[in-house]
């Protein structure tokens, strides 16, 4: 598939060719919202969101090559939205889950990769995402979120050494 002409045909107002390019990328966008937004319902209204804004504002994409870029960057911004619109929502009592037919774990059995993802910040989680799960260089990183280069690396060194951290306290737990 040559993502650059899509995109060209995209852009010109050809729908089956953004419909194409977009379904390509759906499962990386998904995964991206999954990422920051924790549920799946939110992840898929992430998508949608995306592939809206996308759709809309495909003219504005100046370079094809970074089709897939400018979308990650959409989602993960689009995943931030929806995270502060969340918090004006008011969040059930943890003491009155068991109410509502929430199972008990053992706590040292859940604590996952996910779990110590949670422990990063917004900025921290996002650099961790585009690296190890997307595959994004330093670089692409760095224009992504729009950071000096030397940023997006002190940034990874430094969450990565959180992670660690918490892994062995978690380990040394058990």
């Amino acid at each position: 598939m040559n993502i650059n002409r899509l995109v060209k045909k995209a852009q010109q107002g050809d729908k089956k060719a953004f419909l194409k390019l977009f379904q390509y990328y759906e499962e990386d966008i998904y995964r991206m919202a999954y990422v920051y937004v924790k549920n799946e319902n939110d992840a898929l209204d992430v998508v949608q969101e995306v592939a809206y804004r996308a759709f809309k504002n495909i003219e504005t994409l100046k370079n094809p090559a970074y089709f897939k870029t400018w979308l990650t960057k959409m989602a993960i911004t689009t995943s931030l939205n929806l995270l502060k619109k969340n918090k004006k929502v008011v969040q059930l009592k943890p003491e009155y889950e068991e109410f509502i037919g929430v199972e008990e774990q053992d706590a040292l059995l859940t604590i996952t990769l996910q779990e110590l993802l949670e422990q990063l910040s917004e900025e921290e989680k996002s650099i961790v995402t585009l690296r190890f799960y997307e595959g994004y260089s330093f670089k692409e990183i760095a224009e992504i979120l729009e950071i000096p280069l030397g940023t997006a690396k002190t940034i990874l060194y430094r969450a990565l050494g959180r992670l660690r951290k918490h892994f062995k306290e978690a380990d040394t737990c058990e």
